[in-house]
């Protein structure tokens, strides 16, 4: 798969998000042959975990398939710019690719706010591709948050 047919699958993950009350971001992994080995949504308000990102959830179940923390020649796509919890598991789980959809100007840490990633002193090595889709995965975003504004 190109990245934008992996990132559509991502935005159909963050769904699953949507439809327990989290925030819509997905996030999918896939191994060097281009398979999927998980995916992984927003579950802090369904499990009351404030750790549960989208990242978060695909990495603990990569790691739990592949039986290894180590997920090298591995590729996270996610939905949005990872946020700086995020950014550190990508890089701690010796993720080689980061693919991300909408920059988040708020809380990124791979370049909009932060840069944890491409830090020059970090030990781990990523390549980043940001701001694929980005329109499309923003549009999710931003429908959930109006959805949310006139619940208030």
């Amino acid at each position: 798969m190109n990245d934008q047919e992996i990132m559509r699958a991502a935005l159909a993950v963050a769904q699953n998000a949507n439809a327990s009350g989290d925030v819509p971001v997905g996030a999918i992994i896939v191994n060097k042959n281009g398979e999927v080995i998980a995916t992984g949504c927003n579950e802090r308000e369904l499990h009351n975990d404030p750790t549960a990102h989208a990242e978060i959830v695909a990495i603990r179940r990569a790691a739990e398939k592949v039986g290894e923390w180590r997920l090298e020649d591995h590729t996270i796509v996610v939905t949005l710019e990872p946020c700086p919890m995020c950014a550190g598991a990508i890089a701690q789980s010796r993720i080689s690719t980061l693919i991300f959809g909408a920059w988040d100007e708020k809380a990124g840490a791979v370049g909009s706010v932060w840069d944890l990633i491409r830090d020059p002193r970090a030990l781990n090595k990523v390549e980043v591709r940001g701001g694929v889709l980005a329109d499309e995965c923003s549009a999710v975003l931003k429908s959930f948050i109006q959805g949310v504004r006139k619940k208030d």
